[in-house]
């Protein structure tokens, strides 16, 4: 003997779990998309924040390499002056091979502004009517300049008198291109 039921009840009770399962996915669905939107926010708010944590280091970087023993003023020029370039150091330091490992920098250049003097590269020979000083250029790929604006002092002597001679300039750093 078989006996038979209905299967009415069951069918319903199948199409209720699918639709809570439905139901269930399409929530989970939601919570992921709205979980990647604001993933997307905030990724995009920590790339502009590297941005500029990179461009203020790099500020410190030359304000730091202007003040620097190798290049600064010092006490030569009376008192202690900051972001003041010793443009007699700069030609000496201009022959040196090794230097440019030192600074771990793809490109450091001064470049004189006032009183302009062109785009005249500086050697021994030209010193001091030149405009250009490429303290290291490594040939490579490199990230946009960091700039900032420097004093540009030598001694001069007029009718055997010593003096400051002051410039102003623009020292320019920048890195070696890293991609991406």
């Amino acid at each position: 003997m078989v006996i038979k039921t209905k299967s009415y009840g069951s069918k319903k009770g199948q199409l209720k779990i699918q639709q809570m399962i439905f139901m269930l996915l399409a929530v989970f669905l939601l919570f992921v998309l709205v979980g990647l939107f604001f993933l997307s926010i905030s990724l995009s708010n920590l790339k502009e924040t590297a941005t500029q944590i990179g461009e203020k280091n790099a500020l410190l970087l030359v304000s730091k390499l202007a003040n620097s023993p190798e290049l600064s003023c010092g006490e030569a020029f009376g008192s202690s002056r900051t972001n003041c370039i010793d443009f007699d150091k700069i030609i000496a330091l201009n022959n040196l091979e090794g230097y440019s490992d030192l600074l771990g920098l793809a490109k450091v250049e001064i470049r004189k502004i006032y009183p302009d003097a062109g785009n005249v590269l500086c050697n021994q020979e030209n010193y001091p009517d030149c405009g250009i000083v490429k303290l290291v250029d490594k040939n490579v790929e490199t990230s946009p300049y960091t700039s900032n604006f420097v004093s540009l002092c030598r001694k001069e002597t007029d009718n055997k008198v010593i003096y400051d001679k002051c410039e102003l300039a623009l020292l320019m750093v920048s890195s070696e291109y890293k991609g991406g």
